[in-house]
């Protein structure tokens, strides 16, 4: 059954933007596959939120908010440039069946919803220097600056479907490439002209500065154990054979609450904004006539 907010139906393809936002927001947080076990209360989310979205578009224009063209035109330029441009944005519009007068229609619904949120959360009290502090000591961890390590690496792939034979060859140019380096060839010479990872050309196969957990367990294993200048054994992961020269360390340390400040302030101003903005959307709800299953 379709949702409908105060007898009007909710179109599918709100809901579908809002589970887009959300699948768009927790995939820089967690795993693809933590994303997929999650889905089904993603999906619940999301039709909370469209409902919401309606809610307040309804408020905004019952109070006649309306926005500036100038507004319209800086949005709508905004969102231009986020895409790549008019021609990127021309093939999006085109998938998606959309008019330029649809999307300026859509971009002014926004901005409404924008003075509005702005209007409900105007007067909000500042979070304390208290706050911050208290915030910090609660969550020191997370502003921890991370170990982390610098390396460069030689890829040799090996096809998904090769043969032990494959594996074989891809060693055996990689044993003849480390032989080289150890008679004093230069590494990133090396990599422009046999990685078949993209850096090799690009950077000579420098990987720049990366902390626990950002490349594949068996790398990330064997260059974390290393020592600065060592060059490694053969390698092997789901990308390859590698060969890896580790160039920098940085042990971490202990995050500072000055340099910290003006983000935590800005995290906490987002949280209780939220909160604000929720118990608003709530009320709302509680005068509105919603018909939806839940599902």
């Amino acid at each position: 059954m379709p949702i409908k907010v105060n007898g009007e139906v909710l179109p599918d393809s709100a809901i579908a933007f809002e589970l887009g936002r959300l699948i768009r927001f927790y995939s820089q947080h967690v795993s693809e596959a933590e994303i997929r076990s999650q889905l089904p209360i993603l999906r619940k989310k999301a039709r909370a939120q469209a409902i919401g979205a309606k809610l307040l578009l309804d408020e905004a224009k019952a109070l006649d908010l309306k926005p500036s063209v100038e507004q319209v035109d800086a949005k709508y330029k905004e969102m231009l440039k986020s895409v790549g441009g008019e021609e990127a944005f021309k093939k999006i519009m085109a998938e998606q069946k959309l008019s330029e007068e649809q999307f300026r229609k859509s971009i002014e619904q926004g901005c409404r919803v924008d003075m509005l949120i702005e209007r409900v959360t105007r007067g909000m009290p500042e979070p304390t220097e208290s706050e911050i502090a208290a915030h910090f000591q609660e969550h020191s961890e997370e502003y921890r600056k991370p170990e982390r390590v610098q390396a460069q690496h030689i890829l040799i792939q090996v096809p998904k479907d090769g043969s032990q034979a494959d594996r074989e060859l891809a060693r055996s140019r990689l044993m003849e490439i480390r032989h080289k380096l150890d008679e004093g060839a230069d590494f990133a010479s090396q990599a422009a002209t046999h990685s078949d990872c993209p850096s090799g050309r690009k950077t000579g196969g420098s990987l720049g500065w990366f902390s626990r957990g950002m490349m594949i367990p068996e790398f990330d294993e064997a260059v974390f154990s290393m020592e600065v200048g060592q060059l490694s054994e053969i390698i092997e992961t789901p990308l390859g054979l590698h060969l890896i020269k580790k160039t920098g360390y940085d042990p971490g340390a202990e995050g500072d609450p000055d340099d910290n400040r003006e983000h935590i302030r800005d995290f906490l101003r987002h949280v209780r904004r939220g909160e604000v903005l929720t118990a608003h959307v709530a009320e709302l709800r509680g005068k509105a006539v919603v018909e939806d299953d839940g599902k």
